[in-house]
C-alpha cells in the first residue's frame, strides 16, 4: 500500500522515519503529481511518511510541480499543520482555545511544559514528546483538551496528564 492511502487513525501508531531520501519525496509525488493542485497532497503525504517536510524536499517537490522553492516554502509556512523539523514519537498538541483556558487550560500548560522539560514547538530530551499549541480542538464540552498525535484526551488535569504521560513513555527494559 502506498503511504499517501494509509488510513489516517494509524498514523499516530506508526514510527516516522527519521533518515530520509530523495527517493522517498519522489514515490509521493510520483502517486500523487497527476492531481489538480498537488502540492498540498504531496506536502501531506510527504510529512506522514517522513514525519516532517525536509528543507531538501523542498527543492524536489518545487522542481516536478513547476514552481519555485519560494512558492512551495510559502505553502509550508502558512499552514501550521506542516513540520519542517523532526518530531517526537508522540505530538501533543495542547488546546488554548478560550473554553479550555476557561476551564483551567493554562495551569495545564504550565505543568506539561514542566513535566516535558520543553515549550511549543520543542521535543523533548528522549524525543517521545513534541509540544505543540493547537487553538480549538473542538471539544470545548470537555475542556481543557489536548490531543496525542491522533488521540483527543478531555477534562485533562495534571495528575492526568502524568499518567497518560506514564503510560506512554517508552522504557528501556534491562534483561537479564
Amino acid at each position: 500500500m502506498h503511504m499517501s492511502e494509509v488510513n489516517q487513525q494509524s498514523l499516530g501508531a506508526m514510527a516516522y522515519a527519521r533518515d530520509w531520501t530523495p527517493d522517498m519525496v519522489r514515490a509521493e509525488m510520483d502517486a500523487l503529481k497527476h492531481k489538480p493542485g498537488a502540492l498540498l497532497p504531496i506536502l501531506h503525504a510527504v510529512q506522514n511518511r517522513i514525519g516532517y517536510i525536509p528543507e531538501g524536499a523542498v527543492a524536489i517537490i518545487a522542481e516536478a510541480l513547476q514552481q519555485t522553492r519560494a512558492e512551495v516554502h510559502g505553502v509550508i509556512s502558512f499552514y501550521h499543520h506542516f513540520r519542517t523539523h523532526p518530531v517526537g514519537s508522540k505530538v501533543i498538541h495542547v488546546c488554548r482555545a478560550e473554553a479550555c483556558q476557561a476551564m483551567g487550560g493554562r495551569m495545564l500548560e504550565a505543568h506539561i511544559k514542566d513535566r516535558l522539560g520543553v515549550d511549543y514547538h520543542g521535543t523533548s530530551a528522549d524525543n517521545e514528546f513534541t509540544l505543540e499549541p493547537v487553538y480549538c480542538l473542538g471539544n470545548c464540552a470537555c475542556a481543557p483538551s489536548i490531543r496525542v498525535n491522533d488521540d483527543i484526551h478531555g477534562r485533562m488535569t495534571p495528575q492526568k496528564f502524568d499518567r497518560l504521560a506514564d503510560k506512554l513513555t517508552t522504557s528501556a527494559l534491562d534483561i537479564r
